[in-house]
């Protein structure tokens, strides 16, 4: 569940109604203090009124940090969903990957070069990374394009954006909520014709 989704309109002005409560207590009490300590001389209340704005400032701060507990549950809480979505997509998108290399039969070096080229590496960071020269990367990228029938790393890479944005994607299916869809993909260009 998201963030958004979980917190409410109504939410929102109680959390702020109560950060209002919570300052307006905070300055009784701090007024109370810098008076006696200042000499501030201030008409006397009631001694009973007074005990209860003393114990209704107390109450709105007590409420205060059981408000914010509960905040801080729900937000972690969120933070925890959302990690737990990231690496579900992460083991989905690792899975997808292996597809597409397994069809078109990429060897083991072949594999690791795309991956490192899709996540962005320079030839000569991907040549020290697997400890070869970068004539030897160069060749292999050239074979791995030719195979998945693109001509460059951003063509490689808008094929898996294409698997992301796909409809039926099952990435899409991780990140959804409670079987709600996700958004669909806009058209492509392909669907557009």
């Amino acid at each position: 569940m998201t963030f958004s989704s979980r917190v409410s309109r109504r939410t929102v002005v109680w959390l702020a109604v109560l950060v209002v409560v919570q300052l307006l207590c905070a300055a009784f009490f701090i007024f109370d203090i810098l008076s006696a300590l200042t000499g501030i001389v201030t008409e006397p209340l009631n001694w009973r009124l007074r005990e209860f704005m003393e114990i209704g400032a107390a109450l709105g701060l007590v409420l205060g940090i059981f408000a914010g507990g509960y905040a801080l549950h729900r937000a972690l809480g969120d933070r925890n969903d959302a990690r737990e979505q990231l690496e579900r997509a992460s083991g989905v998108f690792m899975g997808l990957l292996e597809q597409r290399f397994d069809e078109w039969r990429l060897t083991p070096a072949e594999k690791d070069v795309a991956l490192f080229a899709l996540k962005g590496l320079s030839t000569a960071d991907i040549a020290r990374l697997r400890q070869t020269s970068e004539g030897t990367v160069k060749a292999q990228t050239y074979a791995i394009y030719k195979k998945a029938g693109v001509t460059g790393k951003s063509q490689l890479l808008s094929l898996f954006f294409e698997d992301l944005m796909a409809d039926d994607s099952p990435i899409r299916a991780v990140l959804s909520e409670n079987g709600k869809a996700a958004p669909a993909a806009p058209p492509s260009a392909e669907s557009r014709q």
